[in-house]
């Protein structure tokens, strides 16, 4: 019987120091994780088209013991990456805060499920709520909306074009012997001459062309390695093992320029707010409207002031600038 007992103790001891040792690696393995928290924050509003991305909100995670923040960019994304250990049918909270906004707090789902990386979407409650029109009181009406801007791109422009002429003295059977310059069959002496342009500054030669254009041509070669890439300068080469040749040396000439296109577009509204889009290489957006009739031209500078409408901007991924002007109080499309 006390053997029995002995045996059965030993089991148990052993039973649980391996269970002692499962719990050590679970623990160092939970540990080891993190969670990734995505989501976005929005104005809350029964009107999709009004429920605006909201920028700058500080966003917390909370476990009651530790805690870690960041804040939305001007998309409303945040990520949250959150090292603590939530285990399953724990709780972990997010809370978000505004100073235009009222409160908001989140209850995060157990563990488990968040390493699914579930996208949270916070909508906050302005702490000053939209004021319904009054129909009584002037309005101003803003009308005929364009939106002007600059796209400067670089071009190459053809300013003219080039045309000179050269010969190569030589005179026709003479036998080459020791001359250092022959003919291809080495039968011939052979002589050189070239002629060399320069574009000028901001300047290169392209489609350039050599031909012989007088004197016995079929006993001439000419050497394209002087040009053939163009340039600023360029240099054209040619060989006579007969009598003088004469030749022709022709190009185009391009300038680098920067050019200044102005565009247009058309913004699009939803209810009390434009919306447009620009590419990245944009400059001098300007907005042209019709205020009570009379046009008029509203410069967009860096600090976007409208003296009709509150405006802001963001930046895409791909860099496309994203407007929206939000017409301030008295002011109607």
């Amino acid at each position: 019987m006390r053997r029995r007992r002995t045996a059965i103790g030993s089991i148990l001891v052993v039973a649980a120091a391996v269970a002692a040792a499962l719990i050590a690696l679970r623990i160092q393995h939970v540990r080891g994780r993190s969670i990734i928290i995505h989501g976005a924050v929005i104005r809350r509003d029964e009107d999709a088209r009004k429920q605006l991305p909201i920028a700058d909100v500080v966003v917390t995670a909370s476990n009651g013991r530790s805690s870690v923040s960041t804040r939305s960019g001007a998309n409303g994304y945040f990520t949250l990456n959150y090292p603590q250990i939530v285990w399953p049918g724990g709780t972990a909270d997010l809370s978000f805060r505004h100073p235009g906004y009222m409160p908001l707090d989140l209850q995060l789902k157990s563990g488990i499920h968040l390493t699914t990386r579930e996208l949270y979407v916070a909508a906050m409650s302005p702490v000053l709520p939209e004021a319904p029109p009054t129909p009584s009181g002037k309005q101003n009406v803003v009308s005929n909306i364009r939106i002007r801007y600059t796209i400067n791109s670089e071009t190459v422009v053809n300013i003219g074009s080039a045309a000179r002429t050269f010969e190569v003295v030589n005179k026709a059977n003479i036998p080459c012997g020791r001359e250092p310059l022959c003919s291809p069959d080495r039968n011939w002496k052979a002589a050189r001459g070239s002629i060399a342009l320069d574009a000028g500054p901001g300047n290169e030669f392209r489609d350039v062309r050599t031909s012989c254009i007088a004197g016995p041509c079929p006993f001439t070669r000419i050497d394209p390695s002087g040009y053939i890439r163009g340039g600023r300068q360029i240099t054209a080469t040619a060989i006579d093992w007969s009598d003088t040749a004469t030749f022709l040396l022709e190009a185009e000439v391009f300038h680098d320029a920067i050019s200044s296109n102005v565009r247009q577009l058309y913004p699009v509204i939803f209810g009390d707010a434009l919306h447009f889009t620009l590419p990245p290489t944009q400059e001098g957006v300007s907005i042209e409207a019709d205020v009570n009739g009379a046009p008029m031209v509203f410069p967009l500078g860096p600090d976007l002031y409208l003296s009709w409408a509150t405006c802001v901007r963001r930046a895409d991924p791909d860099k496309t600038a994203v407007y929206r002007c939000e017409l301030k109080p008295g002011y109607r499309f």
